[in-house]
This record gives structure tokens, C-alpha cells and sequence, in this order.
């Protein structure tokens, strides 16, 4: 009896899991889906959970999100993270509430290397104040029957860097 309890719960937990990645399956169909679904699952009102198995199902194993920044001295810089550690480093926006929204996209593809030149904003509030825009540079990986994001490096108007008309189109 104990057996087939054993059986039956790792049965369920097999098929759970099965579902849920058949579920994060339409999100990297195509480019315009895990692009789509990036900005979607980093999105949420203050303390709403995100769900991060779906944000890492997106990624290659060893797929890097880049930030670009500056020190205290005014020098500009680079912060490299997994996906892992962006999760962590993610979490303190939570308690504010944080949407990330595309507004323009300029999309250029060669075999398996799709580079995707993403124009955003983002807001503390769904309907609230734009509190920065930027420009997202996505390297995917188009594989036989999904794609992947290899690489994200972003730079933020707040660095100093206005938005050219041409990426806001």
C-alpha cells in the first residue's frame, strides 16, 4: 500500500510538472511571444508574486541579463547576472509594484541569432507616472522548436541617454 501511494504521488507530481511547462510552451513559440512574455512575467502590483519558474523557463542554462550603470563617481559600468541572480536582485521591487511595457521594437534575424532591439518604460503603478524608458538589446536563439534569451543588456534614459526618435516608433 505504501508503495502504491509512493507511486501514485510521484505519478501526479510527473504529470504536474509536465503541465506546467506545457503551459510555458506558447511563450517561446515565437519571437513576439517570449518577448511578450519577458515584459509579462517581471510585471505586478507591490507584493503580487512573480512567477519565476515561467521567467526561467525563457532563458539558455547560461543565458546573462546585463544592466548598464553608473558608480558614485559618475563612471559607467556593467552588473552581469544569471537569471537566478536577477531573481534575487528583482525582489526588492516587488514590495513597489514594477511594470515593464515594450513600446517599440527593431528585430533582425540570421539562422539560429535573433537580435531584438526592445524600447521600454517602466512604472511603479499599472496606470501611474512612466518612471524610466530605455532601450532592452535581446539576443535570442532560435532552436528547432522554441526559442531562447541568450543575452539581455539594457541602458536606461537615466543614465543620461535621451530615447532617439527612431526607437520610439
Amino acid at each position: 500500500m505504501k508503495t502504491l501511494f509512493t507511486l501514485t504521488f510521484l505519478c501526479a507530481l510527473v504529470f504536474s510538472a509536465s503541465a506546467q511547462v506545457k503551459t510555458y510552451e506558447q511563450d517561446v513559440k515565437s519571437v513576439d511571444a517570449i518577448i511578450n512574455a519577458l515584459y509579462d512575467v517581471i510585471s505586478g502590483e507591490p507584493g503580487a508574486p512573480r512567477d519565476w519558474d515561467r521567467f526561467r523557463y525563457l532563458f539558455k542554462s547560461d543565458a546573462k541579463l546585463i544592466p548598464s550603470r553608473k558608480d558614485d563617481k559618475g563612471n559607467f559600468d556593467l552588473r552581469t547576472m544569471t537569471p537566478e541572480e536577477y531573481v534575487q536582485f528583482f525582489s526588492s521591487r516587488i514590495s513597489t509594484g514594477f511594470f515593464e511595457r515594450e513600446l517599440s521594437r527593431k528585430e533582425d534575424a540570421f539562422g539560429t541569432v535573433v537580435h531584438v532591439f526592445s524600447t521600454y518604460e517602466t512604472k511603479e503603478k499599472k496606470d501611474g507616472p512612466v518612471t524610466n524608458r530605455g532601450i532592452n538589446s535581446i539576443q535570442l536563439f532560435k532552436d528547432k522548436d522554441r526559442y531562447y534569451i541568450v543575452n539581455i543588456f539594457w541602458c536606461a534614459e537615466s543614465l543620461g541617454f535621451p530615447l532617439p526618435d527612431k526607437y520610439l516608433k
